[in-house]
């Protein structure tokens, strides 16, 4: 756990010293206005992290979020001026890239400025539209008459998604008028504080529909009890490590992986009647084999982002035996979400912001 925490804050500060060191060279600039540039920049990664070491509660709302914005925003810009640098330091190397072209160079920092600026431009335009996929599941004769399923994933409420863009997807959901609504973990960011604040409990109770959820790993950044008493108040039906039967549907609802004493998939279906269609959430797409072994018929997860950015995606699709989208293993059907929000900056590059309109069909 300690090793690991050590990367998270290890890999940033590397990357971002490499990248400062870069912008020192090509920036145009006097030394004074390059150890500004420079000194913003780190002020801004380590806003980050002291965001979260603090006690956010007592910071006025628009500080903390505006801390988020900038500091989560820095990060992608920093990813891909990292890679941009690492292949015209490679070329500059084997003599392709000529140094002049790293060093002081106007036009090239214009250039990369405006690369980064239709970047972001296009990854932001990318998250505020949302893509609805449709999916369609056989009941095998469980089922007699169509159902209608809304499934989202990691939404991330908070300091960055706000009451008023929560309640554009409320829109858009109650548009769809689903006879359900599923969410597969990650509802909260990090605290709920924004969320209090807000009063986005409120944006909650205009679904028409009754919402079912799990807990997702951030539940247990922002604190479990925090989590579920907004659950509470918002109307959302937590299901931990519990199981609810609406009409011919049974609804499983794990705990997050956090909860290293959770239950086994095999306990939870222990008394789940084999007559009615079983839909799992489990908010971190591990060992889908269980889910197959225990006559799950579809599970519903998220946690992957799909990396968010490119290429970033292609890391998660090592990591898991399904990263995002539909998928199958022998009667169970799958589908794992990219989420209708996100962490961090506000971009999907090479990946989408999704909900799922599923039916299930007799």
């Amino acid at each position: 756990m300690k090793f690991g925490f050590l990367l998270f804050l290890l890999i940033p500060i590397l990357g971002h010293s490499y990248v400062c060191w870069r912008l020192w060279h090509l920036l145009p600039l006097t030394p004074a206005l390059r150890w500004l540039a420079v000194v913003l920049a780190t002020v801004i990664l380590f806003s980050f992290f002291i965001l979260f070491a603090a006690d956010q509660s007592r910071m006025p709302l628009w500080l903390s979020r505006t801390i988020y914005e900038v500091s989560t925003s820095w990060m992608v810009i920093m990813l891909y001026l990292f890679m941009i640098f690492v292949v015209l330091d490679l070329g500059r190397l084997c003599r392709l890239v000529p140094s002049s072209l790293l060093h002081s160079n106007a036009a090239m920092s214009l250039g990369l400025l405006a690369v980064m600026a239709g970047v972001l431009i296009w990854g932001n335009y990318q998250f505020r539209h949302k893509v609805r996929q449709q999916l369609q599941l056989a009941s095998q004769g469980k089922v007699e008459k169509p159902i209608k399923i809304a499934m989202l994933s990691d939404l991330h409420l908070g300091y960055h998604i706000d009451r008023n863009e929560f309640a554009r997807w409320v829109d858009i959901l109650n548009a769809e008028n689903p006879d359900l609504i599923l969410i597969a973990g990650d509802i909260i960011d990090s605290n709920v504080f924004p969320l209090m604040a807000e009063n986005v409990a409120q944006e909650w109770k205009r679904l028409k529909a009754p919402v079912y959820a799990c807990l997702g790993n951030h539940e247990y950044i922002s604190g479990v009890i925090s989590a579920r008493n907004f659950f509470d108040e918002a109307g959302i039906h937590l299901l931990r490590d519990t199981v609810a039967t609406v009409g011919p549907l049974t609804i499983i609802g794990r705990d997050d992986r956090s909860n290293r004493h959770r239950k086994t998939l095999k306990e939870l279906t222990a008394g789940v009647s084999p007559d009615t269609y079983t839909i799992l959430l489990d908010h971190q797409p591990y060992n889908l084999e269980e889910a197959e072994q225990c006559g799950i018929n579809f599970q519903f997860s998220g946690h992957t982002h799909y990396g968010q950015v490119t290429p970033i995606n292609m890391l998660t699709r090592t990591m898991y035996e399904d990263a995002y989208g539909p998928w199958t293993r022998g009667n169970t059907v799958y589908y794992v979400s990219s989420g209708m929000g996100i962490w961090g900056g506000k971009f999907r590059i090479g990946t989408c912001s999704e909900y799922i309109i599923a039916t299930i069909k007799p």
